[in-house]
């Protein structure tokens, strides 16, 4: 296996460790407000993640910034809990501004994230001589990692509005408040596990 496809596949990895689980739920909570059938909102929705993460992974990792991990532990879980949260309160969520929101969520929370994938991915890149072509690697691979995630979340959420009859509203509802109480979980044990 060459570098570039070592890198990849961390990043793949990475991103769909269920040990990891808060990145997974931060991508569910972005996506928990659309159906399948809002495909490019969701494209640009997680291409804003991507450009968020990226911006600040590359930047952590070349060692340009550098932030505390045990902020970024505890910023994460917060992340998710606004998103959610915001889904919460506005189970209107396909209307105009709201979604503009999700998408600075998206790009905004998306640096705080991509702080987060740097601490791994620079215990990696200690003994490479460039960086460039691992860094690109990895995020790409974060990239496919993330859209498996969409399609599975948007395939499970197809099932239910479309073969259960599940109200759309009531879906929202239910993902979002899942995902906001295992964010305050998540913030609970940054501050006192």
């Amino acid at each position: 296996m060459n570098q570039f496809e070592l890198y990849f596949s961390l990043g793949i990895t990475h991103i769909l460790d269920i040990e990891g689980y808060d990145h997974i739920l931060f991508v569910i909570a972005l996506c928990s407000i659309y159906t399948i059938l809002d495909w490019r909102k969701i494209l640009v929705l997680v291409t804003a993640f991507t450009i968020g993460h990226s911006l600040t992974l590359a930047l952590a990792t070349l060692k340009f910034i550098s932030v505390n991990a045990d902020l970024i532990e505890l910023l994460i879980p917060v992340t998710i809990a606004i998103t959610s949260a915001s889904n919460l309160i506005n189970t209107q969520a396909k209307e105009g501004r709201w979604i503009q929101l999700n998408y600075l969520f998206a790009l905004f929370f998306g640096l705080i994230h991509g702080l987060g994938f740097s601490n791994f991915l620079k215990s990696l890149l200690g003994r490479e001589s460039s960086i460039l072509e691992p860094l690109l690697a990895f995020n790409l691979g974060l990239e496919l990692g993330q859209l498996v995630i969409v399609v599975a979340f948007l395939a499970f959420t197809f099932i239910l509005l479309h073969i259960l009859n599940i109200k759309q509203k009531l879906w929202i509802l239910i993902s979002s408040s899942m995902v906001f109480l295992l964010s305050v979980y998540m913030i609970y044990e940054a501050n006192f596990g």
